[in-house]
């Protein structure tokens, strides 16, 4: 069986963005609404800023205390999240995720076209398995080469 794409998971859903100004609040309500984990940060026509996750929300926001009516996304999000393209295999994003320690890549198609945000949600378990593997083995040669 030939290994998926990330954009065939996510090629149904459209991309969930909200503009640098926006509250934290609206943030939240955004994601809540489209029952997804995370908002992409744009300006307009299409320029990717940042990303804001669940897991922003909780540990950059609620655990420092801030008001989430007067916080921006832009001074929570991540700046210039990594991106990958859509032909990109599911296992080689979710190496990407384990690796860098994160759960949702934009994907970037050409013109630096937003196409939609890969979950690992998105990822089946043969996938995730095959990805564990390959990080498991890229640790050990990174452990090697000193």
């Amino acid at each position: 069986m030939a290994e998926r794409r990330v954009f065939e998971p996510v090629s149904q859903k459209r991309v969930v963005s909200i503009g640098p100004q926006a509250s934290v609040r609206d943030a939240a309500g955004v994601m809540t609404r489209a029952n997804c984990g995370s908002v992409l940060v744009m300006e307009p026509p299409q320029t990717l800023l940042g990303i804001v996750t669940e897991r922003d929300l909780m540990t950059r926001v609620l655990a420092k205390g801030l008001d989430p009516e007067r916080t921006t996304v832009r001074e929570i999000m991540t700046p210039n999240p990594t991106c990958v393209p859509p032909e990109t295999l599911v296992s080689d994003a979710v190496v990407i995720m384990l690796e860098r320690g994160f759960r949702h890549l934009p994907i970037v198609g050409p013109g630096s076209r937003i196409l939609g945000v890969f979950s690992v949600r998105d990822a089946l378990p043969r996938e995730i398995g095959a990805a564990l593997g390959q990080a498991e083995f890229n640790e050990q040669v990174n452990d090697a080469l000193g």
